[in-house]
């Protein structure tokens, strides 16, 4: 049945382009020609539309219409040409449609993050292109509802059905510890919902796939998507994947206080470090400090100069020594 529309749907728009070429003095058969195409790459487009992304689809329709429109200069431009009008050279115009049209499409699909921009201006206001989906671990972390409650993530921000499915599987555990923490990321969901009006549910799913992560990722190349996530192995198979992610881990990391190697500060050594005489100290929000010489000042408050600091998404890590050293 969706062939036998596909066709009806080609031919109508072979009469369409005959009716407008009539309407414009145009050669009718010309323009049964470009509206015969035409409902070809439409059908083509329509085909190909669920296998790839939204901006890649929305480029490919930009780019169909502006080859149409240089199309037609074109071939009004040589229409005034005396010696291109003899009826040998009746194929030259719709020559001139199919490669303005490919081209067209092809130029658009390359350059596509230059045509469509990363945002966009709707109502006067900017406004993100991208849209954001929320996998499991950064719903459970919770720290990403109080990031988009404060107005710093904009767009649309988008839970998959498959994510809340695999929330009420964690949630149903006969484990405590992962029941809890199913049951917070629920909560967590909730409450987004009740706050922030860009949340939406998709109920767009990848059964052929039975990994969330897999799914999250196909989810996110199809609407053009970045995932948001605190996941060090999903945020490495995404950037090998050219997904764009926003790790809120990286977030948490750039916002911790800077040291600078020379500077003082005041610690408590909580513990015994690996190494050999070191002491192990923490910041108030939970960086670790390895202190050189401060295993006998557990339990003690002691000046610290700052040698060096190493940061990686795993987090942060200060090396010291005692100041007196």
């Amino acid at each position: 049945m969706v062939i036998v529309l596909r066709i009806i749907f080609i031919l109508v728009s072979s009469l369409v382009g005959f009716l407008i070429a009539d309407g414009f003095g145009a050669p009718q058969y010309k323009g049964a020609i470009v509206g015969f195409f035409s409902g070809i790459a439409i059908v083509v487009l329509d085909i190909f539309s669920g296998k790839i992304s939204v901006k890649d689809l929305s480029a490919l329709l930009i780019g169909l219409i502006l080859g149409l429109v240089v199309a037609a200069l074109f071939a009004y431009g040589f229409a005034q040409i005396p010696a291109l009008q003899q009826p040998k050279n009746a194929y030259i115009p719709l020559i001139i449609y199919i490669i303005c049209m490919y081209f067209g499409m092809v130029m658009a699909l390359k350059k596509k993050d230059e045509l469509l921009g990363l945002r966009s201006f709707v109502g006067g206001k900017e406004k993100s292109a991208y849209s954001k989906i929320l996998d499991t671990s950064v719903i459970i972390d919770g720290r990403v509802a109080d990031i988009i409650e404060l107005g710093f993530m904009d767009g649309d921000i988008i839970i998959p059905k498959f994510v809340v499915h695999e929330l009420q599987m964690i949630a149903d555990s006969p484990d405590t510890l992962k029941r809890n923490r199913g049951r917070r990321g629920l909560d967590i969901v909730a409450r987004m919902q009740k706050t922030t009006p860009s949340i939406r549910i998709t109920e767009e799913d990848f059964p052929e796939l039975r990994n969330v992560d897999e799914k999250l990722l196909k989810l996110a190349k199809k609407i053009g998507g970045k995932v948001v996530t605190n996941d060090f192995n999903l945020n490495k198979v995404a950037s090998v994947e050219k997904i764009q992610v926003l790790n809120i881990n990286d977030l948490s990391n750039g916002l911790k206080p800077q040291v600078i190697p020379g500077e003082y500060m005041r610690v408590k050594i909580i513990k015994e470090g690996k190494e050999n005489n070191q002491g192990i100290a923490y910041l108030e929000d939970g960086t670790m400090i390895v202190v050189d010489n401060a295993k006998h000042s557990i339990n003690k408050e002691i000046d610290v100069m700052i040698t060096s600091a190493i940061q990686t998404s795993a987090g942060r890590m200060i090396f010291a020594k005692k100041r007196e050293d």
